[in-house]
């Protein structure tokens, strides 16, 4: 692991993991057990809109729930997924490292996750963080410690260098994008080219999916929400599960997280969730 990634994502989880699926009931129990599927922890969560599926990118594959609602791999990659993101109708672009070692640079599929294809930077970069807006994608390059941004997957353009966790980017404003720090929220308002110093709060992850509906949460699991693009925040609720492994916000009011124990569901802007995957710790790395 690069030492500045390491200081980063210290507030990533290590423990390997087993995904037990639960039911999609509306009354929210957990109606199924465990499925065996083994994984290691989450980096990355999404609804393919075009049947509301989830997603979920983890260090060994991406995972979606079959027809019995248990934990089903995707495709045939145990590679671990890092940076991912849903663009659209089953189209997704990811980050990572390849089962044999090194940096996948960015890839992307078109049939939810099945294929993949390989874009650009194979070998050079490893996005943690990505993010696709306004037709670009935003990555969080960690190997290389830099924001850059790409139109059509293989032409980049570098912004600056800084120690990040994770980015998002404004759904008004293409400039505008938020990484969190160690120090807190660095803004930049010129499309990633500049990083104002880190300010709080301290979070570990955020989102952006409407104007008036930025996400973040912190270590702890606590759940915050900005109405004007981070200037000032709220507390919402404390997310279930302990320390967070991904967030990802669907909607102004529809938001995915992952904790140590699960990945929850909330469509009533984080004041309450449901689990729809059940995560338990196997105790091992």
């Amino acid at each position: 692991m690069h030492k500045r990634h390491a200081a980063a994502t210290a507030a990533a989880l290590t423990l390997a993991l087993t995904v037990a699926a639960c039911s999609d009931g509306k009354d929210g129990t957990d109606a199924s057990a465990a499925s065996g599927t083994r994984v290691s922890h989450i980096h990355g969560l999404g609804l393919d809109p075009s049947d509301q599926r989830l997603y979920v990118a983890t260090h060994e594959g991406v995972y979606t729930s079959d027809a019995d609602g248990d934990a089903q791999l995707v495709g045939d990659s145990k590679d671990d997924f890092m940076g991912f993101t849903v663009a659209g109708e089953k189209t997704f672009y990811a980050s990572g490292h390849p089962a044999s070692g090194g940096n996948k640079g960015l890839i992307k599929s078109t049939d939810a996750g099945k294929t993949w294809t390989s874009l650009s930077l194979s070998g050079e970069s490893d996005f943690h963080a990505l993010d696709h807006a306004h037709g670009t994608v935003y990555g969080y390059d960690a190997a290389n410690a830099l924001l850059r941004t790409t139109k059509d997957g293989t032409t980049w353009k570098d912004g600056a260098r800084l120690e990040a966790l994770d980015i998002a980017v404004s759904p008004n404003n293409p400039s505008l994008i938020l990484a969190t720090t160690a120090e807190g929220i660095a803004r930049s308002t010129d499309g990633g080219r500049t990083f104002a110093d880190g300010e709080e709060p301290v979070l570990a992850f955020l989102s952006w999916k409407a104007a008036d509906a930025l996400y973040g949460i912190d270590q702890a699991g606590v759940l915050k929400r900005s109405s004007d693009g981070g200037a000032t925040w709220k507390k919402v609720s404390t997310v279930p599960g302990g320390p967070p492994q991904a967030l990802t916000a669907v909607g102004a009011e529809h938001l995915l997280a992952a904790t140590q124990d699960g990945v929850y569901e909330s469509k009533d802007g984080g004041k309450t969730f449901r689990k729809r995957l059940a995560v338990e710790s196997s105790g091992g790395h």
